[in-house]
């Protein structure tokens, strides 16, 4: 006599994870006024390094802070300038400057003319 057995493998997570937000995790910010202020700080340490470099050598690293607040270049400060409004957005619910109205269909044009 033989048997046969049979495995039903159920799988608990039917819902697959959401992909990271690589750009917000590198670039972003707490908040908008944590990021403007980074940006601002950044900004005023590196006008003063360039001010301060024909006196002595301490500008260079002025420089080095202002990248570090702007985690990189301008550009990047840019980036994420754009990924902390998407997140705020997205955290107040798609309610704020940022945020578009949803698209209308035919059928709903028609009801609001």
């Amino acid at each position: 006599m033989t048997t046969s057995t049979t495995r039903t493998v159920t799988s608990t997570a039917s819902i697959a994870p959401a992909e990271p937000d690589l750009v917000g995790a590198m670039f972003a910010s707490r908040s908008l006024p944590v990021h403007y202020a980074r940006g601002l700080v950044g900004l005023v340490l590196l006008v003063a390094g360039l001010a301060l470099a024909a006196v002595s050598a301490w500008w260079l690293l002025l420089v080095v802070v202002t990248v570090v607040l702007w985690r990189g270049c301008m550009s990047c400060w840019t980036l994420g300038l754009m990924a902390t409004r998407a997140r705020t957005c997205r955290v107040r619910g798609g309610s704020g400057p940022g945020a578009r109205e949803p698209a209308r269909t035919a059928g709903s044009a028609r009801a609001h003319a």
